[in-house]
């Protein structure tokens, strides 16, 4: 006997149909899975056998073939076990309606029988929808990452014999599909431990990561140990503006092939906070491995990559920096395949000036010699820094500052500025995939960063005396425009462009030397 039933398999982000072929004969006992499947799948025989055995079905000793289609695509998980468990059944006329044919399946058996959870659910629910396939079998634990998905019927179960009973239509009460949720409801009020209300001072790096996050521009934080350059990182998380819909999903399908997903939530509803320490290696940054599974620059699409300590990272790994920074894409190019991962991130790093952290300090005497500094420094390369929007000193506070009685400013308020901000943006960008200024296209930036003629000789001096790139020229306007959302302005003014240029000499200062 010969049955066919669908499942979806996934590359990269993005899933496509896959055609569950099993044909059962007689002759020796023998259990064969071709179309290219991977390891995991290919030990499916010996789950998928115990678990109909253990389920209360047979499984006749007769020889099994089970192709995956298409063949000439690589196919890899475990979730392909229940539409094989479902094929077998079907083929060996144990499942006896023939509305299987209209279901998707995605799970993983257990030798017991039971379904358990999978990886890369929402990106293959949303790939099935956009094919035109509107009912979905998968595993309870998977539920709520599905809730989300409009015009899909999906079935949860938690064992193979419900799921037979299921398409038997032999269970006493037949079950609904699942209701779906609205992306507001598990948009709760964040709670961040860290505010800028606590730190003290810094007034001109408070302004840069304020308007970092509301125009999405990266940003990269100079001065002595101690001076607040991580406590400021670590308060800029709560300070983001809230995710949309469409970015929650985009980075909820990251973190579900990944498998690093909250089941319980089902969706990203904050914006990611990377902090991959100095140590990692370049492919857990980039992504890849024998899978090609997203890494930590992917991880932090539609977020930020906080790098602390930035030279002490490996030149190799910062410069692996370059692709997501200016394109918002990683491409992960591997022997058997090649899968490109959305990497539009906020890039936040903050360094010392020399090993020793005291050169350039106003009150401390810096120990290192010319050559140590310039090798220290010569870990950022020139591309890299011109691919940053911001940079800001931030130099150790005076006693008097530090306990002064004197409120800072709360990141709530801060917030609610830079949520404006954005919204001004949204506005501006809708109908395009562009979110935020920083990520505005050439045309874009031609387009809404026009300058008067007293802004563009301003522009022109700086280009000249600061020897800029093209590059420099056009995240500087864009700096520009994210000040004059700020400000609630139309137009960028010279304070606005004055402002945005007076962020871009430090490397001239410290690269320099």
């Amino acid at each position: 006997m010969l049955s066919k039933v669908l499942s979806f398999g996934l590359s990269g982000i993005e899933g496509f149909a896959t055609q569950i072929e099993t044909d059962i004969v007689g002759g020796l006992p023998h259990f064969e899975i071709v179309g290219l499947g991977d390891t995991s799948v290919k030990e499916a025989k010996e789950r998928v056998k115990s678990a109909i055995r253990n389920s209360g079905f047979e499984y006749p000793a007769k020889h099994y073939t089970i192709n995956l289609a298409p063949a000439d695509v690589k196919k890899e998980g475990p979730h392909f076990d229940l539409g094989i468990a479902v094929g077998i059944l079907a083929a060996s006329e144990q499942i006896v309606k023939k509305s299987y044919k209209e279901f998707i399946f995605l799970g993983e058996l257990s030798l017991d029988g039971s379904v358990k959870k999978v990886k890369g659910v929402l990106p293959m629910l949303i790939s099935a929808r956009s094919l035109g396939f509107n009912k979905i079998v998968l595993p309870k634990e998977n539920v709520e990452e599905a809730r989300f998905i409009t015009g899909l019927d999906i079935f949860a179960f938690d064992s193979l014999r419900a799921v037979v009973e299921f398409l038997n239509e032999e269970l006493v009460e037949m079950p609904l599909p699942l209701e779906t949720r609205s992306f507001e409801e598990v948009c709760v009020k964040r709670e961040n431990k860290l505010d800028f209300e606590n730190v003290k001072g810094q007034a001109v790096a408070k302004r840069a990561l304020e308007i970092a996050a509301a125009g999405g521009h990266n940003v990269l934080m100079i001065g002595p140990p101690g001076s607040g350059k991580s406590m400021l990182a670590k308060c800029f998380s709560g300070i983001l503006p809230d995710l949309t819909f469409e970015e929650a999903l985009e980075v909820t399908k990251i973190h579900s092939v990944a498998g690093v997903l909250d089941l319980k939530k089902g969706i990203i509803s904050e914006r990611p906070f990377r902090t991959p320490h100095h140590t990692a290696t370049t492919i857990s940054l980039t992504g890849g491995g024998a899978h090609s599974k997203p890494g930590e620059i992917s991880l932090a699409h539609n977020g930020v990559l906080y790098l602390d300590e930035f030279p002490e990272y490996s030149r190799q790994l910062i410069e692996t920096l370059r692709q997501p920074l200016e394109d918002g894409v990683i491409t992960v190019a591997r022997a058997n395949q090649t899968i490109t991962y959305p990497s539009c991130f906020t890039l936040v790093a903050s360094m010392n000036p020399c090993p020793c952290g005291n050169y350039g300090s106003k009150d401390r005497e810096c120990k290192c010699s010319p050559v140590q500094i310039h090798k220290y420094l010569g870990k950022i390369s020139g591309p890299i820094m011109d691919r940053i929007d911001i940079q800001v000193e931030v130099d150790n506070i005076a006693y008097s500052d530090l306990h002064t009685d004197k409120k800072e400013e709360c990141s709530s308020s801060i917030k609610m500025r830079v949520d404006k901000a954005r919204a001004v943006q949204l506005d501006r960008f809708s109908g395009s995939k562009t979110f935020s200024n920083s990520k505005m296209s050439v045309a874009q930036t031609k387009k809404y960063c026009t300058l008067s003629k007293e802004c563009q000789l301003l522009m022109e001096q700086a280009f000249t005396n600061l020897k800029l790139s093209a590059r420099a020229h056009d995240r500087i306007l864009r700096v520009a425009r994210t000040i004059a959302d700020l400000e609630d302005e139309k137009d960028i003014l010279p304070q606005h462009l004055a402002e945005a240029i007076s962020y871009r000499g430090l490397d001239r200062k410290y690269w320099s030397v």
